[in-house]
């Protein structure tokens, strides 16, 4: 092991040996419990005349189809094949969790043996099994054991959450206190805990989501009881005074401490100011807003009165050209939520789905989607998630050039983002941005509850706001006749950009529009804004009654049209730490009044947004097919060539 400062690196090797150790343990061992009592698997009826006893299933190869009745003992394993009941297969989750279980059996066992050395309990272990033990270090030996025991069922119990977290769903189980917990060893430490699981297993899990929600919980339950033991343990510096690192896993332990990395995101990427977005007015504000939006969900009640209301954004689509500063927005977001959760003491959670999450083995692109979904949703931590590049990532159905990961991503962001299943707690918010939204399957862009679109600078105010900013401050030249970002005001470039769609901007709606206009007259009633809905209709068969849902989001959105002080942010007490039902009474009071030109803005927005799309995506089409027909004029004249 190498030592820096006091971080010491627990090197792989060390953890793999144990392995085989850690295996023995799940496939089966022999425990009389001393503290915890056994737990009844209540029968499940099935129907009239079929058996009601629990299933264990056999791994060995064959013997699949034969009657197994379960031995005595503990029998991980096929505890956790048969959370399922009635696939003859293990599940991805159930590989998952038997991995993640033997890699937090492997760690916790190695920092035992490091303990071990650097205590020189082992010279006191070999003196005692031979017999030649003083009697006047058997003390020291006994309590050295129960701090092993300490430590190593900490780790393992630390390890398994930490590796099981990206894994997590919003299925809950009640575990109650964890009662097995022995400090004789720490092979018996772990007996205990394994016994304990593997009631728990048998008795609450019965599909994957709830195996992943036990062990995980069982894990947390497990690590408190230990913390509160090792309070009053003696011997115990040599665990707590160093820290000990897992590369691998990027999983650090210090002592009793339970790690908080997979529930928290500690973000290294470089920050963004608001006066350094330039243009993109609207994006911006809307960012600004939804930042603040986010803090003000109850975790207590696990709901958002922003959510309850009607002006959350839960998802969004953010596109432009390349160069016009989708990421320096994704910066600016991620940024702001960061700062405003350290202040209230909130745990945040950044993460990005990249191309590396496509994956050639069938099942694996799918997986890695919903680990990404699942941990940006956990009601447990203020969430953002960013979906970058989106056309490369998510595949176009019907398109051949997609490949059978990117198809297996598209079909879990859309049942995620609009799903039976899906929950909007108003935690946290997914963002998808691309250069080309007219390459993303039409399902999955509609699904976007709000377009932003991310045109950059746009005037001279804005490429002089620009220029001073990357030229930064090492140079002489004066700025001349010019106010400095003043034209990134938010409120006034916001209210120009909005008021710019009092009628649209593409060429195509804006002939509906006028034909609408013509024979009906304004537009200032419901009645004739649903004429003009299906005048656009018409025009494009794909804006469809989602596209409608989402205009009216949009406009709830523009009803929460206020931003929360930013005092509230910077003192919790003001708002962030108010009860639900006040933080709701607050927002209320700010709310403001729906009007018609709200209306017809917000329509005019996103049905540009949809023509626009559609434009590049015939325009690209129609290329495609002159380029094919050029190639097919090219062969039949090299084909008539060759045979003259």
């Amino acid at each position: 092991m190498s030592l820096t400062s006091d971080l010491m690196e627990l090197r792989e090797d060390d953890i793999v040996k144990h392995y085989p150790a850690a295996n023995a343990m799940l496939a089966g061992f022999d425990h009389s419990p001393r503290i915890g009592k056994a737990k009844e698997v209540a029968p499940k009826e099935a129907s009239s005349g079929l058996g009601t006893r629990r299933r264990f299933r056999t791994t060995t190869p064959g013997l699949v189809t034969r009657q197994a009745a379960r031995a005595e003992g503990v029998h991980l394993i096929d505890t956790v094949l048969a959370a399922d009941e009635d696939d003859p297969l293990p599940s991805p989750l159930q590989s998952t969790v038997l991995h993640a279980l033997r890699r937090a059996l492997s760690i916790g066992l190695a920092v035992g043996e490091a303990f071990s050395e650097a205590t020189g309990m082992a010279d006191l272990r070999r003196a005692n099994l031979a017999g030649s033990l003083d009697a006047a270090r058997k003390g020291e030996f006994t309590e050295l054991l129960v701090a092993e025991a300490l430590a190593v069922s900490h780790v393992f119990a630390n390890a398994c959450a930490f590796l099981l977290a990206p894994h997590s769903s919003e299925a809950s189980v009640d575990l109650g206190e964890v009662e097995e917990v022995l400090t004789d060893n720490a092979q018996l430490s772990l007996h205990g805990a394994l016994w304990e699981l593997d009631q728990d297993i048998a008795m609450l899990a019965h599909d994957d989501a709830k195996l992943v929600a036990v062990v995980a919980g069982f894990a947390e339950a497990l690590m408190a009881k230990i913390a509160l033991r090792a309070a009053n343990a003696a011997r115990l510096e040599a665990f707590t005074g160093a820290a000990w690192r897992v590369e691998v896993d990027d999983f650090t332990i210090r002592g009793f401490e339970a790690v908080a990395g997979k529930q928290s995101t500690t973000l290294t990427m470089s920050f963004k100011e608001p006066h350094q977005v330039v243009g993109n007015h609207i994006a911006k504000y809307q960012a600004l807003k939804l930042s603040k939006m986010l803090m003000a969900y109850d975790f207590e009640r696990k709901l958002n009165p922003f959510e309850e209301l009607g002006g959350f954004i839960f998802t969004f689509m953010g596109d432009g050209k390349p160069g016009t500063g989708k990421t320096t927005l994704i910066q600016m977001m991620a940024g702001l939520i960061n700062r405003y959760c350290e202040v209230a003491g909130y745990p945040f959670r950044y993460a990005n789905l990249s191309t590396e999450s496509i994956d050639s083995y069938q099942g694996k692109s799918a997986q890695n989607a919903k680990s990404f979904i699942n941990g940006v949703l956990d009601p447990g931590v203020i969430g953002f998630g960013t979906i970058d590049d989106i056309d490369q990532l998510a595949g176009k159905r019907g398109d051949r050039q997609s490949s059978a990961g990117q198809l297996e991503i598209t079909a879990v962001l859309m049942e995620s983002f609009s799903g039976a299943n899906t929950v909007v707690r108003g935690n946290c918010t997914f963002g998808m941005f691309s250069n080309y939204p007219e390459n993303v399957d039409d399902a999955l862009r509609q699904r976007a509850g709000a377009r932003f679109l991310v045109d950059g600078p746009q005037t001279r105010e804005d490429y002089i706001d620009i220029l001073a900013l990357l030229m930064g401050k090492k140079h002489d030249i004066p700025l001349g006749a010019h106010e400095l970002y003043a034209a990134q005001e938010i409120k006034k470039a916001v209210a120009a950009s909005f008021d710019s769609h009092a009628k649209p901007h593409e060429e195509g709606l804006l002939r509906v529009y006028e034909r609408v206009e013509k024979n009906i007259g304004a537009l200032d009633t419901i009645a004739k804004l649903g004429t003009y809905l299906k005048g656009i209709q018409e025009a494009d068969e794909r804006f469809t009654g989602r596209a409608i849902k989402n205009i009216t989001d949009a406009v709830k959105v523009r009803a929460m049209d206020f931003e929360l002080p930013d005092e509230w942010m910077e003192e919790p007490e003001l708002f962030l730490f108010k009860s639900y039902e006040e933080k709701r009474g607050m927002i209320e009071e700010l709310r403001q009044p729906i009007t018609v030109e709200m209306v017809i803005q917000e329509i005019n927005r996103y049905a540009d947004s949809e023509f626009r799309y559609a434009d590049k995506s015939d325009e690209a089409a129609i290329a495609d097919a002159v380029r094919d027909m050029g190639r097919m004029e090219e062969a039949k004249r090299r084909y008539l060539e060759g045979k003259g």
